[in-house]
């Protein structure tokens, strides 16, 4: 990985302040801002140059690592927990104590190079960052298994996402994250998926819930009523005498269950019942009637 010094990019040196770091990059930024130098390459890539640099020296933490480890700074959590694994292996080496992602052998010349010695021979190999993502859905593309085409450090990456996956869920795509140290091995990408509502459906695991209005005819004698799903018009009956927020259960209509083929949750429908109003005087006096019926009049 080549170097890249940030100081030198906004024209500083290691004992620059906050102050002149600030002062610095927003006078260079707007130097080589896109606005001010339309289709300019090479300004667009110092901008790029110039937002990295502020990026990193402006937070106090990574300035300190980005000093202290230079190109590969990214790795420092790494370096620390390899010399906090070294210095264990040296108090007592029979132990045989866990060394994650690092090469037991390259522990001695890894230090012996990095922080002074004669044993370095061999560079230690370092496993990559991980990186998180987030992916937006709606309701209807979590219902049916469908590739998409996503972007990661300027590589375009086709995954498939299978049906019923959920709000909040976290997948992993092995070897998809920032490329490992001197041969080390890729971090990998994880995916987190927000699945929104969608019109008139709500989901609860692996149910849907949805609401469909009648007249009061259907809900006094009944009837039928044609409702709405993610694979078409579904018939259903409505029994005479259904009551305001009456819940029926379609079974097998509702959520595919991830990664369970043929697998469906319930599908719920509330029924509200639209009262007439605006009725005009033939109706308002066939209700009368119904009125005197009832109470025997």
């Amino acid at each position: 990985m080549e170097f890249i010094d940030y100081y030198k990019i906004l024209g500083l040196d290691k004992t620059a302040t906050e102050a002149d770091i600030k002062k610095a990059y927003r006078k260079l930024a707007r130097q080589y801002h896109p606005d001010v130098n339309p289709d300019n390459k090479d300004a667009q890539r110092k901008f790029q140059e110039v937002n990295e640099a502020h990026e990193v020296l402006s937070d106090p933490e990574k300035r300190k690592k980005y000093d202290q480890y230079g190109k590969d700074w990214k790795h420092a959590e790494a370096f620390e927990n390899a010399r906090q694994q070294s210095s264990g292996a040296q108090a007592g080496r029979q132990q045989q104590p866990d060394y994650g992602d690092f090469d037991p052998g390259d522990f001695s010349d890894f230090f012996g190079s990095m922080f002074g010695g004669s044993a370095g021979r061999r560079e230690t190999r370092f496993r990559g960052q991980d990186y998180q993502a987030s992916l937006t859905l709606d309701l209807k593309e979590a219902y049916i298994t469908h590739q998409r085409t996503i972007t990661v450090d300027d590589k375009n990456i086709r995954i498939t996402i299978p049906a019923g996956i959920a709000n909040g869920q976290k997948i992993r795509l092995k070897g998809h994250g920032a490329p490992g140290v001197n041969g080390g091995p890729n971090g990998d990408l994880y995916i987190t998926f927000q699945v929104n509502d969608q019109g008139a459906f709500k989901r609860l695991d692996n149910d849907l819930y949805t609401t469909v209005t009648i007249d009061l005819y259907t809900a006094v004698l009944g009837g039928e009523v044609l409702v709405d799903t993610f694979t078409g018009k579904l018939k259903l009956k409505v029994a005479a005498g259904t009551q305001q927020d009456t819940r029926v259960r379609v079974k097998g209509k509702g959520f595919p269950v991830y990664r369970q083929e043929g697998q469906f949750g319930d599908l719920f429908v509330s029924f509200k019942v639209n009262l007439p109003t605006h009725l005009n005087e033939k109706e308002r006096e066939l209700f009368t009637e119904l009125s005197k019926l009832k109470s025997g009049v």
